[in-house]
């Protein structure tokens, strides 16, 4: 008679990122999505479904609630892309977010409203009248997403054209 063959269980195969050693650096990890969390003013860097970096952010002056017209001082909520980056006198680098989707041109259409445009997540300002720790503390922005310059620079060089951003209440 034959021995009984034990039993073993596989998991699923699936991509995981590598454990952490001193050759894994933030630069060569793949961010695939970007995640904006406007209660908590945090942006996070997603890679294989795991945040690998958080930021500050700064959001539109009216925080609260989704994007619904042109001016409204809101930052957009939903699914977008990064879909393309510019350098900015003002803003110092830009880097563009896909907003209106589908469903936000349609609401806008449905009532009648233009829905606006040329959201960003961006750097802050440089002056002399008022310093980059001065934004940090606020919402001041008509929509956008902002950041200190140094952790925009950061996220201008890890996040492509094309990654997803996902904006959360």
């Amino acid at each position: 008679m034959k021995a009984p063959v034990p039993s073993v269980a596989f998991a699923p195969t699936t991509t995981l990122p590598a454990p952490a050693s001193p050759a894994r650096t933030l630069a060569n990890i793949a961010i695939d999505k970007v995640l904006v969390i406007k209660s908590a003013h945090r942006l996070e860097l997603i890679s294989h479904g795991e945040p690998v970096k958080a930021y500050k952010i700064s959001l539109g002056k009216q925080p609260r609630g989704p994007k619904l017209a042109e001016g409204d001082r809101r930052t957009p909520e939903g699914f977008y892309w990064l879909d393309w980056r510019k350098t900015s006198d003002r803003y110092n680098l830009a880097m563009h977010v896909s907003y209106p989707n589908i469903d936000d041109a349609a609401r806008a259409r449905r009532e009648g409203t233009p829905p606006g445009g040329m959201i960003m997540i961006h750097g802050t300002p440089i002056s002399d009248d008022y310093p980059e720790w001065y934004f940090a503390s606020l919402d001041w922005t008509d929509g956008c997403i902002a950041m200190n310059n140094a952790d925009m620079r950061e996220v201008w060089s890890l996040v492509k054209d094309g990654t997803m951003i996902e904006i959360r209440p």
